[in-house]
């Protein structure tokens, strides 16, 4: 009789044989979950791949977890990557999930309006959280692969646009397995770095499939985290990932993505030409301004001096004026005084005025005559102040001194 075996030595048995068996250890296996759990203390998940015909247990622990870019739910179509083998304690035949993704447009929608509905309440992709990016920035920070085309296109793009730019490349691995670490990564450190100013995460074009790592939630979380202005720029235009709205600014391509982070040297150049005409015209229009503005000063400083000068000679001429009348009046007063002194010595020397003092005019034939000059018998007139005498000359005699005049008969 064969020696027997217990039921761990069978279930170990069965579990190195299977771990023996090649294609069991690498496997990609299609089915609908069911009857998922996850372990509220352990993390782990619990589920079932079925199909049509079948169906396996699977478990996915808690550290393969953290690389799911979706949130798994009864009913969804998926792929999972792991190995098979044998629960010893149970013997239970069980895949292990390394790593999972939905498969079919209807579970990766599915998934994807889950993970947008949850972090669009959380706020991730308010427009108030954009951040504007640096005019000129002088260092961007590239999370890509550097062998991939994205690389080649933003550097060929931002060489010929704004080519004193650095670019800081954080190479990372943009699909499969270690894809959502490696980004997550790769933003970590550009952001910790302080040379950066803006933080690219880009890829080029492929399948839904090759750009789903970028619908993931810890790269959604850590590009939100990022204290730096994030750009994305994954596949083409028609592609949209969860990063897409979490970042700061989507591009529709890589080439677009560099085009919108760095300005054109060119239109640059021809701003600064218009710039330094307009403020060149703004220049000449100032000194010619200035240059009125002296002349009008010039003029009025010029009519100021004539108005003073005019104000001088007015007064100049006002000091003469007074100065003339002045010495008009002197002259009036002089000639006043004058004419007083004439008209007392013409007053004088009137006979009329000699005869009010008493005395006459002798007047032979209506002439004036002197005593000395009459004759005896001769006819004259003894005029007087108030009246005339006719006379006789009776006898002449002459005095030996002062005359006395005549005898009066």
């Amino acid at each position: 009789m064969a020696d027997f075996i217990n039921v761990t030595t069978l279930n170990r048995l069965a579990k190195d044989v299977l771990a023996q068996c090649e294609p069991l250890n690498d496997l990609i296996v299609c089915g609908e979950i069911s009857g998922f759990t996850r372990h509220y203390k352990s993390g782990h998940m619990y589920f079932v791949l079925k199909d049509e015909n079948a169906s396996v247990k699977s478990v996915m622990f808690r550290s393969q977890t953290r690389l799911l870019n979706f949130e798994p739910q009864n009913g969804m179509l998926v792929l999972a990557y792991g190995h098979a083998t044998i629960y010893e304690r149970d013997g239970a035949f069980q895949l292990y999930v390394d790593y999972m993704r939905p498969f079919g447009a209807g579970a990766a929608q599915m998934a994807f309006d889950a993970l947008y509905k949850k972090l669009e309440a959380e706020g991730l992709f308010a427009p108030q959280r954009k951040r504007p990016l640096p005019a000129v920035p002088r260092c961007i920070g590239v999370v890509t692969s550097k062998t991939g085309a994205a690389w080649q296109d933003v550097q060929n793009v931002i060489g010929r646009r704004w080519p004193m730019v650095k670019l800081l490349l954080a190479p990372v691995n943009v699909q499969g397995l270690e894809a959502e670490r490696s980004i997550i990564e790769g933003i970590h450190a550009l952001d910790r770095d302080e040379r950066p100013e803006l933080i690219l995460v880009t890829r080029g074009g492929g399948s839904k499939e090759d750009l789903w790592i970028f619908n993931s939630e810890r790269i959604a979380r850590a590009a939100a985290a990022c204290s730096k202005p994030v750009v994305s720029a994954v596949g083409h235009e028609i592609d949209t990932t969860i990063l897409d709205y979490v970042a700061d600014l989507r591009a529709p391509t890589p080439s677009a993505a560099a085009e919108l982070c760095v300005p054109d040297r060119m239109e640059v150049l021809q701003k600064l030409s218009i710039l330094q005409d307009n403020i060149q015209k703004n220049i000449q229009n100032r000194v010619q301004i200035c240059y009125n503005k002296i002349e009008q000063a010039a003029v009025q400083q010029g009519m100021q001096r004539q108005r003073q000068s005019m104000d001088r000679k007015i007064q100049e001429l006002t000091r003469m004026q007074e100065a003339v009348v002045k010495a008009q009046e002197g002259h009036y007063k002089q000639a006043d005084q004058a004419l007083q002194s004439v008209v007392a010595l013409a007053f004088s020397l009137n006979p009329y005025e000699v005869l009010a003092r008493g005395y006459a005019i002798v007047k032979q034939k209506n002439s004036v005559q002197t005593v000395e000059h009459l004759q005896v018998g001769d006819q004259i007139t003894i005029c007087g102040a108030k009246a005339e005498a006719d006379c006789t000359i009776q006898a002449v005699r002459k005095n030996s001194g002062t005359a006395k005049g005549a005898t009066q008969e």
